[in-house]
């Protein structure tokens, strides 16, 4: 539980793409200097923590990008969905926008 007494909430989220493992590593270095980011290349697995109690893991997947994001609150994690997607689009520009798939936890 975070200091509010709330649950933590967890999204599992989607995006389809051409080149998911390309855009993980960018967003790892982009992010990099504001947070502990690492990228594992054998599994393709970029993890962004953005606080001690907000992370979220992407994956690449043979056909986008899977993204599991935990904050601490609904409200939260709707805005920290908005800045992974206004990122990835960033990277991915030649082939956004990009559609994402959010469901919660």
């Amino acid at each position: 539980m975070n200091e509010e007494g709330a649950s933590p909430v967890t999204a599992q989220g989607f995006a389809k793409c051409e080149k998911p493992e390309r855009y993980i590593q960018q967003l790892v270095k982009h992010w990099s200097h504001k947070m502990a980011t690492s990228y594992d290349e054998g599994d393709g697995v970029g993890a962004f923590p953005f606080s001690d109690t907000e992370n979220a893991v992407m994956t690449a997947r043979p056909d986008g990008i899977g993204i599991t994001l935990v904050t601490g609150d609904r409200e939260r994690n709707e805005q920290l969905r908005g800045v992974i997607e206004r990122h990835i689009d960033r990277f991915a520009f030649r082939e956004a926008p990009l559609t994402y798939e959010w469901n919660e936890q």
